[in-house]
């Protein structure tokens, strides 16, 4: 079911989304070559509790406050003392806050050190795929809207697009319906986009095949290939004439 959140509800969760903001302006300048991924969420959990939310994916029962994936790793990369940044790296950071019951979700793919010219590519492509997808949410239009946008202009780039897992509404649990894929899907639901809604878009690209597989820890999510990804993600929230990027 999909719960369209009052005036008061969206306010509430744009004050966790402006406080995950905070900490990304915060976070993103200290990853660095030689930091260990259990480095960075320590910076997370800290500048969460200090400014007196939880973080999210605690009550996923996720063993972090920030997913942390490295290169090849799309999603849900547990952190640890043992991964170390280096050089060369695509850092991709998921991170969420409960702040007073209302929870806020984004993502961001940092480039740590040089990178060659295709894995930039990748990276600003789903930059756009996010801004994309965001420009088709729109009180009116349909959740496939927003799939068409990220599909289109992933594929024309030549890269793959992660169907496995996608967006969803957010704010009053980390995840809530609807599901806002980033692929265009034959059949199955295609709500349409109404005021109220909150949701969390969240483009996944791949350098090379579409297709994941999942770690032996039940957490992480690799590309089958081995090639690198990048995830970018804000949550928003629709109004009737217009649609507001919370996470920024």
């Amino acid at each position: 079911m999909i719960r369209l959140k009052n005036e008061k509800q969206i306010d509430g969760i744009r004050k966790s989304c402006k406080l995950l903001a905070k900490l990304y302006e915060y976070l993103i300048p200290q990853v660095k070559a030689g930091m260990s991924t259990k480095d960075i969420d320590d910076l997370c959990v800290h500048f969460i509790i200090n400014h007196g939310g939880k973080p999210a994916w605690y009550q996923e029962g996720f063993p972090g406050a920030a997913c942390i994936s490295l290169n090849d790793e799309v999603i849900h990369g547990i952190p640890s003392r043992k991964r170390k940044i280096q050089n060369g790296d695509l850092v991709s950071l998921d991170i969420g806050i409960n702040l007073d019951g209302y929870i806020s979700d984004a993502a961001r793919t940092v480039v740590v050190g040089k990178i060659p010219p295709r894995t930039q590519e990748l990276v600003d492509v789903t930059r756009k795929c996010l801004k994309a997808g965001i420009e088709a949410c729109k009180a009116g239009n349909r959740i496939r809207d927003i799939s068409k946008a990220v599909y289109d202009i992933a594929t024309a780039a030549g890269f793959g697009v992660v169907y496995e897992y996608c967006g969803h509404g957010v704010g009053l649990d980390v995840h809530e319906d609807p599901t806002v894929p980033n692929v265009i899907e034959r059949g199955g639901a295609n709500p349409r986009i109404q005021p109220g809604m909150v949701l969390a878009i969240e483009p996944m690209i791949n350098m090379g095949t579409a297709d994941v597989l999942l770690a032996d820890d039940d957490w992480t999510v690799l590309t089958a290939d081995g090639q690198v990804s990048a995830h970018e993600e804000n949550t928003v929230a629709v109004f009737a004439d217009h649609t507001e990027i919370l996470t920024i």
